[in-house]
């Protein structure tokens, strides 16, 4: 007969994944940022940013100014950490309105012109 391990059990530990977190819970119910973050804008850590002596902040929040110690894209942020994009995008609005962090955007000039398209759509029926 094997013995329980000890401590206390909860249906909400995975052996797997250990304890599980709702999204929600880690951005306080909010679904969207103050501001919107592109998945490719880059994220920097302000210089001399800690998170550490901030009140309110949960790990998540720590694990990205450490992550962004670097430039490092929204995206990249996500899989890093293991989350949701928008559980991200939640967090990091949090941390630019503490000045902790700051976005970059890419430029948005990169959009090609409408006849450019149609005139590309109407060579491919050509074909």
């Amino acid at each position: 007969m094997r013995a329980e391990p000890p401590g206390p059990r909860h249906e909400w530990l995975d052996a797997a994944a250990g304890p599980v977190v709702r999204p929600y819970t880690l951005t306080g119910g909010r679904v969207r940022a103050a501001k919107g973050f592109d998945l490719v804008a880059f994220v920097l850590a302000a210089p001399g940013a800690d998170p550490a002596g901030q009140r309110g902040l949960q790990p998540e929040h720590r694990r990205l100014v450490e992550c962004a110690r670097r430039p490092a894209a929204v995206a990249d942020l996500a899989a890093d950490l293991d989350l949701a994009v928008g559980v991200v995008r939640v967090l990091l609005g949090d941390l630019l309105a503490r000045g902790l962090v700051a976005v970059h955007q890419p430029p948005a000039a990169g959009a090609p012109d409408n006849d450019i398209l149609k005139a590309v759509v109407s060579g491919l029926r050509a074909l």
